[in-house]
C-alpha cells in the first residue's frame, strides 16, 4: 500500500483535472491513472461538452492509459478519483483490472465502491479492486458542493429574470 503522501500527491492531480471540467461548465470530477510512479493517464469529466453518457474522467483516463501501456488489462496501476466511481465507471475499473482506485469524496446517490453498491468487492467477479477512500475528502467535497450551489444560484436568477420580464 503507498503512503498517504504518495496518495495525496497525485489526488492533487486529479484535482487539477477536476479543475479543467468546472472551468467548461462541468462538474468537477477528475481523474488520473498511476503506474510505476508516472502518471500515464488523465481525464475530467466531459459529458456535457462531448453530449456523450461515457464522458466520465475515469473511462478517458482508463482509455488513455491503456493505449499507452498497449493492454487493456492496467493491473499494476492504481486510479487516483476526485469522486466515487458510478457503477458504469466501477465496472470498466473491475473489467481494467485496476489494482488500486484511491477516492476523494463518497457519492451516496450513485457510488459504486461502498455508498450505494461496492462492485469493487463482488467475490464472484474473477477481479477484486483495493480502495482507500476520503484522503483529500474536503476539498474534492468542496469542489462539487461549491459547482452546483453555482449551478442553483444562476437558476435562480434566471427564473427571477423570466419572472420579471413577464
Amino acid at each position: 500500500m503507498q503512503n498517504n503522501s504518495l496518495d495525496c500527491k497525485y489526488m492533487k492531480e486529479a484535482i487539477k483535472q477536476a479543475k479543467k471540467a468546472a472551468a467548461i461548465g462541468e462538474v468537477p470530477i477528475g481523474c488520473v491513472i498511476v503506474y510505476q510512479d508516472k502518471i500515464i493517464a488523465r481525464g475530467y469529466n466531459r459529458r456535457n461538452t462531448e453530449n456523450s453518457t461515457l464522458a466520465h474522467a475515469e473511462l478517458t483516463a482508463i482509455k488513455k492509459a491503456a493505449k499507452k501501456l498497449g493492454d487493456w488489462r492496467l493491473e499494476n496501476c492504481t486510479m487516483y478519483v476526485t469522486l466515487e466511481p458510478c457503477p458504469m465507471c466501477a465496472g470498466a475499473i473491475v473489467q481494467a483490472r485496476i489494482l488500486r482506485v484511491v477516492i476523494g469524496a463518497l457519492n451516496p446517490k450513485a457510488g459504486c465502491a461502498g455508498s450505494i453498491l461496492d462492485l469493487f468487492q463482488v467475490k464472484q467477479f474473477n477481479h477484486q479492486v483495493e480502495k482507500e477512500t476520503g484522503v483529500m475528502e474536503e476539498e474534492c467535497s468542496t469542489m462539487i458542493k461549491e459547482f452546483f450551489k453555482e449551478l442553483r444560484n444562476k437558476k435562480k436568477k434566471s427564473d427571477a429574470y423570466c419572472k420579471a420580464k413577464l
